[in-house]
């Protein structure tokens, strides 16, 4: 058997943050490669008064985050580690922690080395010791790219093809978040399923990232009627009441692209922008957007 070089350690393998414009809000989202420790910190981590929400989504821990600094009560067992300061300068995000006994440990040295951060400071940690740390991240900007009508009757799947270009695309620059399939109420003309997809990013070039996705998604589609659009933004709330109504009925075109603005580009024109549109703000939201309305 080979030796455990660091017997105390489990890095994140990466960590990033998305921001509002005013740097008010902040959206941190942490891929964990321990479940048991990543569920630890989910239910302390939540008691902080800088954390308004968190939940799971696949392998990461996403914490919804106030700016501003508090001093955190710690107690063994029962408050044992949490955010406490978060703050937003420039294009820089910094987020500090601390925790007690092993939980210190998780607030140190097993987040400084996450691919993402960009610099770090840290307290020793281990034993019984109270230890915190600040990591600082690139602040990034959210941006939804949803897609529609890729596929033909013979072949071809839009929620493959999606995923795919994805992962092409993905790097540090442009850390791939989520992908979410979201069912449209069931039109004539559909394929079969006619559903829409919505791929998440983290991105610091908005513009690189769509114009590479676009490109891709022309050279592989196998329709003439494929939908594009790019919401960039920290919340795509405004859309939600739109993309329900295509879960009811059919929405001509026109409706969808009567939505475009500074936060949303249409940047393929076919008829499948209605979905495209459609799927954005249910990004995440697994539950609702495979929701087949009128079914139980």
């Amino acid at each position: 058997m080979s030796g455990i070089s660091e017997p105390y350690i489990i890095h994140y393998p990466w960590i990033c943050a998305v921001s509002d414009d005013a740097g008010s809000q902040v959206e941190l989202i942490e891929c964990f490669d321990c479940i048991g420790g990543a569920m630890w910190v989910k239910k302390h981590y939540a008691q902080s008064p800088l954390v308004t929400d968190v939940r799971t989504v696949g392998s990461m821990n996403r914490f919804l985050l106030r700016t501003g600094e508090v001093d955190l009560a710690l107690e063994g067992s029962k408050f044992p580690a949490g955010i406490s300061k978060v703050s937003v300068e420039g294009n820089e995000i910094a987020i500090s922690y601390i925790g007690m006994g092993g939980g210190g440990v998780g607030a140190t040295i097993c987040r400084a080395g996450a691919e993402g951060v960009l610099r770090s400071e840290y307290d020793e940690s281990g034993g019984g010791k109270v230890a915190g740390s600040t990591i600082v991240l690139s602040r990034k900007n959210r941006v939804l790219i949803g897609v529609d009508d890729t596929d033909t009757p013979e072949e071809g799947a839009t929620w493959t093809l999606v995923h795919n270009i994805a992962r092409t695309v993905a790097n540090e620059q442009h850390r791939y978040l989520s992908h979410t399939i979201v069912q449209l109420f069931p039109v004539p003309f559909r394929t079969k399923n006619c559903v829409g997809v919505v791929a998440e990013f983290a991105t610091s070039n908005p513009d690189d990232l769509a114009s590479k996705f676009s490109e891709l998604l022309m050279q592989y589609t196998l329709s003439k009627e494929t939908g594009m659009a790019v919401f960039t933004g920290f919340s795509p709330d405004r859309l939600l009441e739109y993309g329900w109504r295509t879960k009811t009925g059919q929405v001509s075109p026109d409706d969808a692209r009567a939505l475009a603005g500074d936060d949303l580009k249409i940047w393929i024109n076919g008829r499948g922008i209605t979905g495209a549109i459609a799927a954005i703000p249910f990004y995440t939201r697994y539950d609702e957007g495979l929701r087949l309305c009128g079914q139980s």
